[in-house]
């Protein structure tokens, strides 16, 4: 498994962002992790990332436990957040430059690089700093940055955000085609036709918990009480604005 979370909890002074979540990633696997605001999406993901010190739990990126080697695990990841802070002062270019020392890379990251360049249309912005750059721009070269290293897993929160169609369309074959060639991907997204369109798994969370988990395939033969096929957008809103004890009862019965 790329990615390993067991019994994760995070709690702040008396506030329980997430609470006993389990869960793994496969290579080739693409994760939709979806909820409403304050369901701990970004937590797990900010944690995975080795930002956030778990309260209790074990997590695992590529084999690498995060709590006895967390170089390790951040060698194999990419974590683009949903508001990548870039250098302002850098270009483009520089910011390649700057993750291949980080990162330590081959001689061989420059044609990467360029490679990166022409499939996010960011080669005549190359030379320009990001400071000037409008936030879809940005957002592409955050992306970039992230693939740079081939990371084994990549996780992204609100990878669309800024995106005009054309840009959309790359940033999705981008994630398809990582994932084809091994990586485990989790995506966090309030978009859930960008979820049901790409994504082959998704985790549902609320308050702090897990509601669901399941493939895109399982979901889509879900029948509603009407006897009819339940859309990725019906299913989140029973699950997330039912009850509790309803929401129980519909995942004990394999929702």
């Amino acid at each position: 498994m790329s990615i390993v979370v067991e019994d994760f909890h995070k709690i702040y002074d008396k506030t329980i962002a997430v609470a006993g979540l389990t869960f793994t990633v496969e290579p080739g696997e693409i994760l939709g992790l979806v909820g409403p605001n304050g369901a701990g999406k970004t937590t797990t993901m900010r944690a995975l990332a080795g930002i956030l010190v778990p309260s209790r739990g074990r997590l695992t990126i590529d084999g690498h436990d995060l709590a006895t080697d967390p170089v390790g695990a951040k060698q194999a990841l990419a974590y683009v957040p949903d508001d990548p802070h870039l250098f302002d002062n850098l270009t483009v270019w520089e910011h390649f430059r700057f993750i291949a020392a980080a990162y330590r890379l081959s001689a061989e990251w420059t044609g990467h690089a360029e490679l990166l360049l022409e499939q996010f249309e960011l080669v005549e912005k190359r030379n320009e700093p990001t400071s000037t750059l409008s936030r879809g721009m940005r957002q592409k070269v955050a992306i970039s940055c992230g693939y740079l290293h081939n990371p084994r897993v990549i996780m992204l929160d609100e990878p669309l955000t800024g995106l005009d169609p054309r840009g959309i369309r790359t940033m999705q074959e981008s994630i398809r085609k990582r994932s084809e060639a091994g990586a485990a991907v989790m995506i966090s997204s309030h978009l859930l036709s960008l979820v049901e369109d790409l994504c082959t798994s998704i985790l549902v969370m609320h308050r702090g918990k897990m509601l669901l988990r399941g493939t895109l395939l399982e979901l889509r033969q879900a029948i509603d009480a009407s006897g009819r096929p339940e859309s990725l957008e019906d299913l989140f809103f029973r699950l997330t604005e039912a009850d509790p004890v309803d929401a129980a009862t519909s995942i004990a019965r394999g929702a």
